[in-house]
């Protein structure tokens, strides 16, 4: 499953699954252009990566469709194509019941974590066409697959991300390219941390509960890491998964099933 000669574009890449995602590209071979508004986090994970000649930073917010296009344009320009596209960027969003969910909050969620992976794919793919050939993993979730009571604005985002990732699997297959959705459940780090404590003070229950609950639910009893993610994106990259496309693959220990 090795990337040598092969170009990735890490969204979300300053941290968390985004970060240990771009230390896994780069370690099968891959050159990585590394994204997300953080500049100091971006930074930290090419020193993880080490060699200066692999890698490449970029701030951007992918919410815009100018910032994105001059991502891709970095990507081309310093290394010659981009064979991979990893849209891991992401908001948790508000945690509130419905009603009081401000309309502000529910478009951030939409703008990051929907529109963010279209205008990702819309300025990758003319290279990836030209080259004929592509892969495109969406970071979706579970809580795009079963519900999450007080995070309507992230369910629905996550959810249309697993729509959007079989309807384009369908549309750029001519062209031997791959779209592929990872849903990860509860992962190690401070995105966790801060859902399982805005949960507890939502529900009125102590950080210890939520988590114990996250855990409990799983088959494995545990919460997954990052790495296991970035494993599953390598895998995806590669040869060795050419023929799958317009899959979500759960990574959650056996959260959900389905």
């Amino acid at each position: 499953m090795r990337l040598k000669d092969r170009v990735a574009i890490v969204t979300g890449a300053s941290k968390g699954i985004g970060s240990a995602i771009a230390v896994a590209l780069a370690s099968a071979g891959a050159k990585v252009v590394l994204a997300a508004r953080n500049d100091a986090g971006l930074r930290e994970t090419g020193r993880l990566i080490g060699d200066a000649e692999r890698w490449h930073a970029v701030k951007t917010d992918v919410a815009s469709e100018n910032e994105v296009a001059e991502m891709v344009r970095q990507a081309v320009e310093r290394f010659g194509a981009v064979h991979i596209l990893v849209n891991n960027a992401g908001i948790a969003g508000p945690t509130a019941p419905c009603e009081d969910v401000k309309l502000a909050e529910w478009e951030e969620t939409m703008a990051v974590n929907l529109r963010g992976p279209f205008l990702c794919a819309k300025a990758v793919l003319p290279v990836m066409k030209a080259q004929r050939w592509g892969r495109i993993i969406n970071v979706s979730s579970i809580t795009g697959k079963r519900s999450l009571p007080l995070r309507t604005p992230y369910a629905s985002s996550k959810l249309g991300l697993i729509g959007f990732t079989r309807t384009l699997a369908a549309e750029v297959g001519p062209f031997e390219i791959t779209v592929n959705a990872i849903c990860p459940g509860a992962t190690k780090g401070s995105r966790i941390d801060s859902v399982v404590k805005n949960l507890a003070q939502a529900e009125g229950k102590s950080e210890e509960e939520i988590a114990a609950r996250f855990a409990r639910d799983a088959a494995l009893g545990r919460f997954v890491e990052a790495d296991d993610v970035a494993g599953l994106v390598v895998f995806l990259s590669s040869d060795a998964g050419r023929n799958m496309t317009g899959q979500d693959f759960n990574v959650s220990a056996g959260l959900v099933m389905y």
